[in-house]
C-alpha cells in the first residue's frame, strides 16, 4: 500500500510533522479524476456512510409518515458532539415511535465537545446514549422498524432486516460487496465493511448527485442532503468543521468526517464524490486535505467570497495556549497542483 504526501505542520519555518495518506477524486462513474497513494486498497469508512445509512429511513416513507422535522433528518446522518440540542432531537425522534433512550444499542460515552461534557457534570448529570456521536443515526434505524411493524431490538447485527437494507444499499452505491468477509464492528456496534477508497468516493458521487439510484432512492437521497444544509449544526456541532463548511455552502458541498481520519465529500452540481483516509487517523490533516481538493475541482462554482472561506479553512495557523501564533498546517503542493 502506497501513500503520499496530504499536510505538513510548520514551526519556525521548518517542518514539524507530515501526514501522509491516500485522496481520490471521482465522478458518478467512478472513474478516477485525480488520485494520491492506492486509491484501491480497502479501508473502513466508518462514520462517513451515516447518511446513506439514513437512506431506508426516508426511502421507505416512514421519516415522512412520522413527521420527522429536517433536524431530526441531519441528525440521522451526524457524527455529533453530545450537545444538548443533539440529544434532545434524537430523544424527540425516538419519541416518535414511543420509544426512548433505553432502545439505543450504541451505548455510552462522554459528549465529545468539551463545553458539553463539563455542563453535564457541573450539573451533576450523567451521559445517557443520546449524547452518544451515533445516537441519531441509531435512533431513525429504530423508528424505521418500527414504522414497519418490526422489533427494533438488535437493530445493530447484521441479520436484522433494517440493518440489511442498509448494508445493500451501501453495496449498490459503491459497487462492492459488503459480507462477512470484509465486516468489522464500529465503535457503536453496527457494521462497518473494508472497502476501495475509490469505492467510497464513488458512493458520495452518487449520493451527492442522487445518480445511479432508483426514483424514490434519488428523492431520498435529495431529501437528505436538503436537510443537511438547512441544519447543519445538527451534523457536527459547534466548532466543527463539517458544520462550518456546509453552514457557508449549504447544498453546494456535502462532507462527512468518520473516525480514525476518514472523510468523504461531494460536489452535487458536477457530480464528483472525494474520499480521503490519513495513515495517522487524525482529523486535522484530511480537513485540510478535502478543503484544497474542493477548492481546485469546485472553483468553476465559486464566488471570491467562496474561495476567500475555503482559502482561510486550507491554511489556519496554530497557536499555544496563549494564543500566539507559532506555526501552521499547510496542504501539499501535490494537492493543488
Amino acid at each position: 500500500m502506497t501513500s503520499g504526501l496530504l499536510a505538513e505542520v510548520f514551526r519556525g519555518g521548518r517542518v514539524e510533522s507530515s501526514h501522509l495518506g491516500r485522496a481520490v477524486v471521482v465522478d458518478s462513474e467512478g472513474d478516477i479524476l485525480w488520485s494520491l497513494g492506492d486509491v484501491e486498497a480497502p479501508i473502513f469508512p466508518r462514520s462517513t456512510v451515516k447518511a446513506l445509512l439514513a437512506l431506508p429511513f426516508v426511502e421507505s416513507g416512514a421519516a415522512e409518515r412520522l413527521g420527522a422535522s429536517q433536524e431530526e433528518l441531519a441528525l440521522a446522518c451526524a457524527s455529533h458532539n453530545g450537545e444538548q440540542r443533539h440529544a434532545d432531537a434524537a430523544a424527540r425522534l425516538l419519541s416518535r415511535v414511543g420509544r426512548d433512550v433505553t432502545c439505543l444499542e450504541c451505548g455510552v460515552h462522554w459528549p465529545t465537545y468539551e463545553a458539553a461534557a463539563r455542563a453535564l457534570a457541573t450539573e451533576g448529570h450523567h451521559p445517557t446514549a443520546l449524547h452518544n456521536n451515533c445516537s441519531g443515526k441509531h435512533a431513525a434505524m429504530i423508528c424505521t422498524a418500527c414504522d414497519l411493524g418490526l422489533d427494533p431490538t438488535g437493530y445493530v447485527l447484521p441479520k436484522h432486516p433494517v440493518q440489511r437494507e442498509a448494508t445493500e444499499i451501501l453495496a449498490t452505491l459503491t459497487g462492492t460487496a459488503h459480507n462477512e468477509q470484509n465486516r468489522g464492528t464500529d465503535g457503536c456496534s453496527m457494521p462497518t465493511y473494508a472497502i476501495p477508497l475509490r469505492a467510497l468516493a464513488t458512493g458520495f458521487a452518487r449520493f451527492g448527485s442522487s445518480t445511479h439510484m432508483s426514483g424514490g432512492r434519488a428523492v431520498a437521497a435529495t431529501k437528505l442532503r436538503e436537510a443537511i444544509a438547512a441544519a447543519p449544526f445538527m451534523v457536527a456541532g459547534t466548532g466543527r468543521f463539517d458544520t462550518r463548511i456546509m453552514e457557508h455552502f449549504q447544498t453546494r458541498v456535502f462532507c462527512k468526517m468518520g473516525a480514525e481520519g476518514v472523510m468523504v465529500a461531494a460536489l452535487p452540481e458536477l457530480g464528483l464524490g472525494f474520499a480521503l483516509k490519513a495513515d495517522d487517523g487524525g482529523n486535522r490533516a484530511v480537513e485540510v486535505a478535502v478543503t484544497v481538493l474542493l477548492q481546485r475541482f469546485g472553483a468553476s462554482l465559486w464566488s471570491p467570497h467562496d474561495e476567500a472561506f475555503m482559502t482561510e479553512q486550507a491554511n489556519y495557523p496554530l497557536r499555544n495556549w496563549n494564543g500566539f501564533p507559532i506555526g501552521s498546517m499547510q496542504p501539499a503542493a501535490c494537492l493543488i497542483q
